[in-house]
């Protein structure tokens, strides 16, 4: 049975865990999903290690949002690097996926980034858990994106 976390936040405008708990229960139905809700993107790290640690979690996505100042961008890259050191440490994937504020000039718009890339690195991680290192190996190049439409490759071999 493979055992899967989701770590969200307080600080994001929607609810990303709902999004990805569903894609993972419709599309790995055997999976035991556990969800732990922290208040902001610096707690994600250790949220995620404790998930792989102590319930045993194959992976984790982790849902974090940044919000539009320096101050958000600097915790984004704390972020990112604790969940650099939770892989490493762990030798277990984390799926980072992040909505930055910026990212879109209406509310609507971000919300469709969201939902999409939410979906999409959910379906990552399920390729992962379940395919191995080969799992993505058929996209590679291939310009796929997460949260907006693809752009395909630059040239075709």
């Amino acid at each position: 049975m493979i055992k899967v976390g989701i770590v969200d936040t307080t600080f994001a405008r929607i609810d990303m865990g709902s999004i990805a708990e569903e894609v993972i229960r419709n599309n790995l139905p055997n999976s035991v999903v556990y969800r732990y809700t922290v208040p902001g993107i610096k707690d994600i790290p250790v949220a995620a290690k404790k998930l792989i640690d102590e319930l045993g979690c194959d992976g984790v996505i982790t849902l974090g949002w940044v919000g539009k100042t320096l101050t958000d961008k600097l915790s984004y890259v704390a972020l990112s690097v604790g969940l650099q050191l939770v892989q490493l440490m762990t030798n277990k994937h984390v799926i980072d996926v992040t909505i930055h504020e910026d990212e879109a000039d209406s509310d609507e718009k971000l919300y469709e980034i969201a939902v999409d890339r939410v979906k999409k690195h959910s379906l990552n991680l399920i390729k992962l858990l379940t395919g191995g290192r080969e799992s993505l190996r058929r996209y590679a190049g291939m310009g796929l994106r997460q949260g907006c439409p693809d752009v395909g490759p630059l040239k075709t071999t």
